[in-house]
């Protein structure tokens, strides 16, 4: 382009747009914590699953600890925690109240109400995962593509006949990431434990429906007094769970003398 006469050619040259400067452009903000619809980012829906006593309901509270810390907002949801109570309850002694939910709860309505009242829903808690229904993982699926919130799972890996749970197995088909939680529980033996058992009057059962009242009970140790319960469970390793074994026993032939 020829610059009008008089015009210094260099100074036209300086203020023509450049045409590649907007791509160029950075943003120079990270956006706020919860800005996740207008900002997308990547959730995801990740799994963590064990026997009894390997410290779910730690993680899971662990978890919301160091999100909230951040500036985020979280729902904590359960069903049939040990404390009979909605809340996420663990047995090294940590616990916070929670939202109370059943198979009838559809999890993306209740996200939602919190968004018309609202209130910011970043990430959901979900302990007693296995109690979901497939339908409801799904929902929480639906709810990490569509809307950009991050669920973190965690629940039981199998029930007292060594099956999956219909929540756990949805989960293991659907998560992004799943992962078995990695505190050790041990067997009566010293092996590690793997496998839920259920007690009936002192004797291990592989019949029944798979949730009881009990399943809200802790299980006793080896050396507590009875509390009268006629069901509990104990976690048992593979062997000791198919042999019905839930103690030492008298050495028999060719046995070891057990403590």
């Amino acid at each position: 382009m020829t610059p009008p006469d008089g015009v210094d050619p260099t100074a036209v040259a300086m203020t023509v747009p450049d045409p590649d400067s907007r791509r160029r452009e950075r943003p120079t903000a990270v956006p706020v914590a919860g800005n996740r619809r207008s900002h997308p980012a990547p959730a995801h829906l990740r799994f963590f699953h064990g026997p009894m006593d390997c410290g779910k309901s730690t993680l899971a509270l662990q978890v919301d600890f160091n999100q909230a810390r951040q500036g985020r907002s979280g729902l904590l949801l359960t069903q049939g925690d040990r404390s009979g109570r909605p809340r996420i309850s663990s047995r090294v002694g940590l616990t916070r109240e929670a939202l109370e939910v059943d198979a009838t709860t559809d999890l993306r309505l209740l996200v939602r109400a919190h968004w018309a009242d609202g209130r910011r829903v970043d990430y959901l808690i979900v302990d007693e995962a296995q109690f979901l229904t497939p339908a409801q993982v799904d929902q929480l699926a639906e709810l990490v593509d569509e809307s950009h919130v991050d669920v973190w799972a965690f629940g039981l890996t199998t029930d007292f006949r060594t099956r999956l749970f219909p929540g756990t197995q949805r989960l293991l088909e659907v998560a992004d990431d799943v992962q078995r939680v990695q505190v050790e529980v041990l067997c009566w033996c010293g092996l590690p434990g793997l496998l839920n058992a259920r007690v009936v009057d002192g004797a291990l059962v592989r019949h029944g429906a798979t949730v009881v009242v009990a399943d809200t009970a802790p299980t006793p140790a080896p050396d507590e007094p009875s509390t009268g319960a006629d069901v509990h469970y104990q976690v048992l390793c593979r062997r000791h769970h198919v042999l019905g074994q839930l103690g030492p026993t008298a050495a028999g032939p060719g046995q070891l003398a057990l403590p």
